[in-house]
């Protein structure tokens, strides 16, 4: 099983518009491609960055859908990120191997 973390630092302005789009739209799609079996939406409440810092987790059952995920669907929903959120974020990507 592995975990696909996107951790997203966003500008305070945007940080409601874009919960409410993630919660609505986004994980709703993401999870619609059938390529994960869960998924949570975190708030970091410690985090030593300006802005509202949130951890979108997704969990998959092997790698092989998480790099299906990564060359089929990827990049049209992570444009829609960008194109609705345009220079109002920052990113980051991890994927992860669960071991106990």
């Amino acid at each position: 099983m592995l975990l696909y973390n996107v951790t997203l630092i966003l500008e305070d302005a945007v940080a409601e518009e874009w919960l409410q789009w993630m919660q609505e739209v986004h994980i709703p799609e993401v999870m619609a491609t059938g390529m994960f079996v869960s998924h949570r939406l975190l708030k970091v409440l410690d985090s030593p960055n300006e802005g509202v810092t949130y951890c979108a987790q997704y969990v998959a059952e092997t790698l092989e859908s998480y790099n299906q995920y990564q060359e089929v669907y990827a990049p049209a929903l992570q444009q829609n990120l960008n194109d609705k959120f345009n220079n109002r974020f920052v990113a980051y990507r991890t994927l992860m191997e669960f071991v106990g």
